[in-house]
């Protein structure tokens, strides 16, 4: 007598898969990285902005080329150690030098990159000059500059408004990151 090898039935299988596959795409999460917060251009059929006339003196002017080397308002620089307070000085110099800004809302830090210029000296600049920025803002708040930031990620909470509210009163971040030019400044 022959026996007979028990069977799996598999007709409800490709069922099983579905609802599966359906369970763990409902109930994976995905993060949400937020990446850099910058202000993008508006779009192409939007309305040109007037042209505004800036005075040179109210522009703190950062360059890097395509080898990650410096130009720190037109001077070669390697060092960045104290590029913080010098951007910061300028922000807030309320026309005591005549060279520098007039006040900070007519400063405008301008950085500007070659399309070779490593994404690492890109993000270090910014991170300095947008420290910069944190550094004033949290000082005006009478806060640390932790403090401000972590008030400034969540501002739906009345008492992080009444920081950053308070803080940024009459500063505007400034900062101007303009388009990079080709390899070799072309």
């Amino acid at each position: 007598m022959a026996r007979n090898t028990p069977e799996i039935p598999n007709a409800s299988m490709a069922d099983i898969a579905f609802l599966l596959l359906t369970f763990f795409l409902v109930t994976t999460t995905m993060p949400n990285n937020s990446g850099l917060s910058i202000a993008l251009p508006p779009p192409p059929e939007a309305k040109p902005p007037e042209d505004i006339k800036i005075q040179e003196r109210n522009m703190f002017k950062i360059q890097v080329n395509s080898s990650d080397a410096m130009l720190i308002e037109g001077v070669p620089r390697e060092d960045v150690s104290n590029l913080k307070e010098e951007i910061k000085t300028f922000i807030l110099n309320n026309g005591r030098d005549p060279a520098s800004s007039d006040n900070p809302e007519k400063a405008i830090v301008s950085f500007k990159t070659d399309r070779g210029t490593s994404h690492k000296k890109f993000i270090e600049i910014l991170d300095i000059i947008q420290g910069a920025y944190y550094d004033i803002y949290a000082e005006q708040a009478g806060v640390s500059n932790e403090e401000f930031r972590k008030a400034a990620s969540d501002l739906s909470i009345a008492e992080n408004k009444v920081i950053y509210d308070k803080g940024r009163a009459g500063i505007p971040l400034n900062i101007s990151i303009a388009d990079p030019t080709k390899v070799g400044g072309n």
